[in-house]
């Protein structure tokens, strides 16, 4: 089966098993079709694509809903929010981590990984949705200073990424939302410990090295990495941080010095580090090793600076790719939410909000499509051959959804084939 099959298959199997809330209302569409007519939309970045389906079903008797997706009917909008509002939405969290097998199995992970065969997994909150008229169960508030409230819909992304690497792999979102018995609003943090505990087992076979900024740079969230198998690179800002500066002031540090040259300039980094300082002032306070890199133009000017904690020993052999390795934090920001947001796959856009968990469900759908086209960049040639045959990857999308709006493909290889080649003659 092709690897696209694959996957699809995976998540028609997963809608399938949804909790059907049809209760004999007469509806002809399975859970099946509406998971999969949801994701389509995401899939194909096209919110007009299940009316394009619906004419070429009614004018063919087939459509590429059927083909390509295996759907059996095409339900219609309203129809889908309303069977999939109170969902939820960890019901997918396997699939992202199928894919993450998968990506592991195809030999393509092996491009990821780093410090010796470890995988790096960058953690960060994002908002997705805010409004004063609009709410849910789900939502999160803030007061205004004009005196008004707002809601919002956030989650805490996990993203595996690597630096120089072109592409990232979205993993399982971990809402942020009122929790039951809490008196608390959820956050960030409680996020990252909730994900750490329901995912950090099932990659730890992966040795994972987990990312993230001074946020994340506390004690409890140290301990529920290490705690669910993996270790840490975390930003740590000597402002947040007064225990560790107090260590540091009048310290010698170890230092590594590199000179690079680059469009005729010459700059020099500079990595600084001390292992085995107390993360805070307490007397169960973890240790934890601190190195830092400074980057000076030609002229002595200092261009960037940034510092870091992490479990694993610096030394002057693996300070630079533990520097990179850190900084590579910002992919989850650049290449994963800002893609997200602005390129194609319109996060911040109010699909549907329902009254329950529809918001949730449909990002999550929304990340799931992120994380489909990453898995068939990196393991199917067709895929890659198709996005290169028309030069940008927002072009592809372009085509792909022109193409199927008019001809109905029997499969994905015969669909990738003709964007890939378009003199070729479209099947019958």
């Amino acid at each position: 089966m092709h690897p696209l099959e694959d996957m699809i298959q995976d998540l028609k199997r997963v809608c399938a098993g949804l909790e059907d809330k049809r209760q004999g209302q007469g509806y002809r569409y399975s859970m099946a079709d509406i998971g999969l007519a949801a994701f389509s939309v995401f899939f194909m970045q096209s919110p007009s694509l299940l009316a394009h389906q619906r004419a070429l079903q009614e004018g063919q008797g087939r459509s590429n809903g059927e083909t390509l997706l295996g759907m059996t009917a095409i339900p219609c909008d309203n129809h889908i929010r309303t069977m999939l509002d109170g969902t939820n939405p960890a019901a997918f969290d396997g699939l992202f981590l199928n894919g993450l097998a998968a990506l592991s199995q195809a030999g393509a992970l092996a491009s990821f990984q780093r410090l010796e065969g470890r995988l790096l997994v960058a953690l960060d909150g994002t908002e997705h949705f805010c409004s004063r008229k609009i709410k849910c169960a789900a939502c999160s508030q803030r007061k205004r200073s004009d005196g008004g409230t707002e809601y919002f819909h956030s989650f805490l992304g996990a993203t595996v990424v690597a630096p120089g690497h072109a592409q990232v792999l979205q993993l399982p979102p971990e809402f942020i939302t009122p929790q039951d018995g809490a008196l608390k609003q959820d956050c960030e943090r409680a996020a990252a410990k909730r994900w750490l505990a329901k995912h950090g087992p099932a990659l730890a076979v992966y040795r994972p090295i987990y990312l993230g900024d001074d946020l994340f740079a506390c004690q409890p969230n140290v301990e529920a990495i290490l705690a669910s198998g993996g270790s840490f690179i975390l930003t740590c800002k000597s402002t947040s941080h007064k225990t560790i500066a107090e260590y540091l002031d009048g310290a010698e540090l170890e230092e590594h010095r590199q000179a690079i040259r680059k469009n005729g300039k010459t700059s020099t980094i500079t990595y600084r580090w001390l292992n085995q300082i107390p993360l805070r002032a307490s007397k169960d306070a973890l240790n934890v090793n601190w190195f830092s890199i400074e980057i000076r133009n030609a002229a002595g000017k200092r261009t960037y600076f940034n510092s870091f904690i992490t479990d694993i020993e610096v030394f002057a052999g693996n300070v630079v790719e533990l520097a990179a390795c850190g900084r590579a934090r910002w992919k989850i920001e650049n290449e994963t939410f800002n893609v997200l947001k602005t390129d194609g796959y319109n996060l911040e856009h109010n699909f549907g909000h329902g009254k329950v968990t529809l918001a949730s469900v449909l990002v999550t759908l929304n990340l799931m499509a992120f994380a489909f086209h990453t898995i068939a960049n990196l393991t199917v040639l067709a895929w890659r051959e198709a996005v290169a045959a028309r030069g940008a990857t927002y072009e592809f999308f372009q085509h792909l959804r022109t193409i199927t709006v008019y001809i109905v493909f029997p499969d994905w290889p015969t669909l990738l084939h003709t964007i890939a080649h378009p003199k070729a003659r479209p099947p019958p």
